[in-house]
Order: C-alpha cells, then structure tokens, then sequence
C-alpha cells in the first residue's frame, strides 16, 4: 500500500505521523503511539498487543465490517490461539494471512505500523487512557483544520464563480448584443425567460 505523508499529530509530547492513500481513509502510526509505552522498542509492544484475544476479536470484527475480502477462516486460527504462551502474532503476519486492510506496514523510512483511526484509538486505550484522550483530542483538531481549510476553498471559489460571472456577462453586453436595438434586446431576452419558466432552455 502506497501512502502520501499527510500531518503529524501530538499527544502528551509525543508526536504521531498520520498517512493517507485516497485523503479520505487515514492511518495513524502505532509504532508512535507505541513509543510512549517504551520508546527504544515500539514495535515490541505493536506484537505484544497483538498477541491478547480481546485484539484479535476487536480486528477481526472491524474487518468483518469494513472489508469484503477479509479471511475468516485464517481469522479463527489467530482467534483459537491468542492468549496462549506459545503464541505470538506481526503485524505483517496479520495482514498477510488474512488480507486486513485495517493494518499496514510501511518499510523504509518513515516506516512502522499504520492502522485505521478506529484501531490506532484502540490501541491508545490499550496503551493509557490518558494517553488516548489527548491523541483524539488532537486529532480532532486536526479534523476541525481541514474542514476549516475546504470550507474557505469552497468559499473561494464560489467568489470567483461570482467574478466571472460577471465579466462574462459584461463581456456579452459588450460585444454581442451591442448592435441590438433596444426591442431586439427586450424580445431576446422575453424568448430567454419563456424558454426557461417553460422548461424548454
């Protein structure tokens, strides 16, 4: 899954990277939220959360929901085993075998667990409530900055719609209907409003 770095997020000094595939569906780094639990090896913590049942039955039911070809039967192998000593989950592994869109993994640079808001505050909570209740908080308001961003882009382009409007408009007056006598203009624009009360223009 290719991903486009879209903000970082902060809870209790801790900063969080957010990606994104489509700008719609983020996916918040648990290997950042991780690092608050212990900072030199978040990734240990990622597979010791996946190793608990009430994890497994959490993702398998929000891919139950959310993903078509989500895998039941290799589901309920990782289900029958979570919770035992012997068993231990990746996040690579997960997503693998049972063909979970909810988890990512990105290599490289930058890299680590991704996974959707719904999991990330799962695993927060998991992690601390405290903890939790200042990443959604900021979370939130980063929300609360893109619908602020858009809703001034959609205000801007209404004005300029606005503006051409009326350039357009002067534009007409100006140069096509400039050789028009006055009652060649009253009847061109009386067959305008009959065409379009009449539902014909």
């Amino acid at each position: 899954m290719s991903m486009v770095k879209k903000d970082t997020i902060e809870a209790k000094g801790f900063a969080i990277q957010i990606y994104t595939e489509d700008f719609k569906n983020d996916y918040i780094s648990l290997t950042d939220i991780a690092r608050y639990k212990n900072v030199h090896e978040p990734k240990d913590v990622v597979k010791n959360w996946l190793r608990v049942r009430d994890t497994i039955e959490f993702l398998g039911l929000w891919e139950t929901i959310h993903n078509p070809s989500f895998k039941g039967v290799e589901f309920d192998s990782f289900r029958k085993e979570a919770g035992t000593n012997a068993f231990t989950l990746s996040p690579q592994r997960w997503i693998e075998n049972t063909n979970a869109i909810g988890i990512v993994s990105k290599s490289g640079r930058g890299g680590g667990t991704f996974a959707h808001p719904d999991i990330a505050m799962e695993f927060a909570s998991w992690i601390s409530a405290e903890f939790k209740l200042y990443l959604i908080q900021d979370y939130k308001r980063l929300k609360a900055d893109e619908n602020s961003k858009l809703s001034l882009g959609w205000n801007l382009n209404r004005e300029i719609s606005k503006i051409n409007y009326k350039i357009h408009t002067d534009a007409i007056k100006e140069y096509l209907l400039k050789d028009l006598t006055s009652e060649q203009l009253s009847y061109k624009y009386a067959s305008v409003i009959y065409f379009t009360q009449s539902g014909l223009g």
